[in-house]
């Protein structure tokens, strides 16, 4: 049955999340329920299941499947082959044009689709929505910090040059564009960076909404990963990829990617204080507002295409 808000009739949305078999249980079904059991439920659940899960996980993600027998579907790999692949695999599988990307481990807010898709049918030439992201703690539950992202599209491609302009928890996106733009690349990691650029590069229209619209578990490795070697050695490679592709210039390729080092070679306290002091909002009163409809404006064409194709 249709969904009205406002006089407007929300679109039919997919759900699209992959898991691998490092995932906790617990917050596997945490992660489920929370998209599963939104005001406004998704048409279509796509599950990736990127390799062979455990026992324990195999139980739950059965268990969701014979509940939600309608909707929810599953596609298995054999093997595990990295975020980007499998959210390609299952941006094909998705049956609905419009479809909302979570996480495995992440909880999303009851209201989280239908301002999603709210704003998607007020301003049907949007190509992908995002929001602000709570950052709490896997063990106490208490909020740590709010990330927030620019709003409306001019500032989000000023801030794509430097920054992912979009919390990647968050994401909602246009199937169709997703195709046309090519889809995710083969990076292992920031491939959401890499996916966000190039989409805005094809075209794409983007917004972020006002609010938190989703909470992101961190635990006490979360500074480990943001200050390692692998997280730095891709985000320069993303940098680099959309810098050769005239997306960026030498100043916005070159800046990041010594703050980035910088991070990686100074002590996990520098770490921690940057993350705190520059990006991340840590006065705690998560923001709530209208969402904010963007006027419709001309851009200069800065146009990344994905990665170079090589011959065979």
């Amino acid at each position: 049955m249709s969904r009205y808000v406002g006089g407007y009739k929300l679109p039919d949305y997919s759900v699209l999340m992959s898991v691998y078999d490092k995932e906790l249980p617990e917050n596997l079904n945490q992660s489920l329920e929370s998209m599963l059991m939104q005001t406004y439920p998704p048409s279509d659940f796509v599950l990736v299941c990127d390799g062979k899960l455990t026992n324990e996980l195999n139980i739950i993600v059965k268990s969701f499947q014979n509940e939600y027998k309608q909707i929810f579907r599953i596609v298995r790999i054999d093997e595990n082959v990295g975020v980007g692949k499998a959210m390609n695999k299952g941006i094909k599988a998705c049956r609905c044009d419009y479809i909302v990307r979570m996480d495995s481990d992440d909880v999303s807010l009851p209201d989280r689709c239908i301002k999603e898709m709210l704003l998607f049918a007020v301003m049907p030439e949007l190509d992908m929505v995002g929001s602000f992201v709570e950052e709490f703690d896997d063990e106490t539950d208490e909020t740590v910090a709010i990330k927030k992202v620019p709003l409306l599209q001019k500032e989000i491609e000023s801030f794509c040059k430097r920054r992912n302009p979009f919390n990647r928890q968050t994401l909602a996106f246009r199937k169709s564009k997703a195709i046309e733009a090519g889809g995710y690349s083969d990076l292992k990691l920031c491939e959401d960076y890499e996916f966000a650029a190039r989409m805005l590069a094809n075209g794409a229209k983007g917004q972020n909404i006002p609010e938190v619209l989703v909470r992101y578990r961190v635990d006490s490795s979360t500074s480990e990963i943001r200050k390692s070697w692998r997280l730095t050695k891709a985000f320069i490679a993303v940098r680099w990829m959309i810098f050769t592709e005239g997306f960026i210039g030498f100043r916005d390729f070159f800046t990041p990617c010594i703050m980035q080092l910088m991070l990686f070679l100074l002590p996990m306290r520098f770490t921690r204080w940057v993350y705190r002091k520059f990006l991340r909002d840590t006065h705690i009163k998560p923001p709530t507002a209208e969402v904010k409809i963007d006027t419709p404006t001309k851009h200069k064409d800065t146009r990344y295409k994905g990665p170079k194709k090589t011959g065979k």
